[in-house]
């Protein structure tokens, strides 16, 4: 029995080693991982409060270098904030939502959003006051300044599980459209199905479309149903349109099921897909906000999410879930995730080959 159980374990070996894509993959994995998570969080230490400063970025850098007053303060991070009404009613909403401590104005008369509701705002506003009754005193003439003048922007905070939710929508799309074609069709291929249908009238383009519409239909129905199961349990906003929502994850489910085509349209082998699958799939997935909001990474990693499919699905949903966007707000992104996937499923029927 012992004898036919090490022949079986040292075939099973032997078949894991011997396919050099799969094994590859399986010592770059932790590797790349570690490396993506350096190169996303390189940079200073992250600072313990945010404040957003209605002002031009060179008035802060110049406030900045003096050793007093509010803006020299040190672990607070001064985001600028350029002076136009959608910026400061967007900044004034993120203050409302938690998401700055406080919004300081320095144009014509000191002023500042704080709300009430928020721990961290109520620290950063004593700061602020402190930091303005010292100038009084070490002012040479004298003279008092007058009182930074206090706005409330109450609301409530923004939970995590609020802010998260469109990335996970976004992110199960990206897993079911990717493996749903992509490691289908190179099975397909291996098992011979594909060289059957070669004998048929059937063309690439046909059979990649039945394939989209076909993902399609499972993706948004399963996407679907996680959105009805998490509304039983969360109470988490939809502010926006419906039609603009599902516009937006079909543009996404569209593109992403593309994608897969296109990395299936030669491969011969269900490892090296899965392999190169993971490869697009987890740097989207680490760089696109889904579990973590981009604003505090490296500005190289910044640059890279924009080229990522996912962070114009995941940003879209979001506007619409969260901000109350409706379709013409959304239509950039619309545009390009549509674009894209039109364009990888004409590069997925050039390339694509039945055997």
């Amino acid at each position: 029995m012992w004898q036919r159980i090490l022949a079986v374990l040292a075939a099973r070996n032997r078949e894991f080693y011997r396919d050099s894509a799969g094994l590859t993959w399986n010592l770059l994995m932790p590797v790349m991982m570690i490396m993506a998570f350096a190169f996303i969080f390189s940079g200073e230490p992250k600072a313990l409060f945010k404040v957003g400063v209605i002002a031009a970025p060179a008035e802060i850098d110049s406030a900045q270098t003096v050793s007093t007053g509010f803006l020299a303060t040190p672990h607070i991070d001064f985001i600028p904030v350029t002076d136009d009404s959608d910026a400061i009613a967007s900044a004034v909403t993120k203050v409302q939502r938690h998401q700055l401590d406080l919004l300081l104005d320095m144009r014509d008369g000191p002023a500042y959003w704080v709300n009430p509701d928020s721990a961290n705002g109520d620290l950063v506003e004593r700061l602020l006051l402190g930091a303005s009754a010292q100038q009084d005193q070490a002012d040479p003439d004298g003279s008092p300044h007058s009182s930074p003048q206090r706005r409330a922007a109450e609301g409530e905070a923004l939970s995590y599980a609020d802010w998260v939710l469109p990335g996970v929508l976004a992110m199960n799309v990206m897993f079911s459209s990717l493996w749903g074609v992509g490691w289908v069709v190179v099975r397909y291929r291996k098992n011979g199905v594909l060289r059957r249908l070669k004998a048929t009238p059937l063309r690439p383009i046909e059979f990649l479309s039945a394939q989209v519409l076909s993902r399609l239909i499972v993706v948004l129905s399963t996407s679907t149903l996680v959105y009805l199961g998490a509304s039983m349990i969360l109470d988490f906003p939809m502010r926006g349109s419906y039609a603009a929502l599902l516009l937006v994850y079909t543009a996404g489910a569209l593109c992403m099921i593309s994608l897969g085509l296109t990395v299936s349209a030669r491969l011969r082998t269900e490892e090296l897909a899965d392999g190169l699958l993971n490869l697009m799939s987890w740097p989207m997935l680490l760089l696109s906000g889904v579990w973590f909001s981009m604003e505090g990474t490296s500005t190289a990693a910044q640059a890279m999410s924009t080229l990522m499919p996912l962070t114009h699905l995941v940003d879209a949903a979001r506007d619409i879930m969260i901000d109350g966007a409706g379709v013409i707000d959304i239509l950039p992104q619309l545009a390009l995730l549509l674009g894209l996937a039109a364009l990888l499923l004409v590069v997925a029927a050039r390339f694509f080959r039945w055997e």
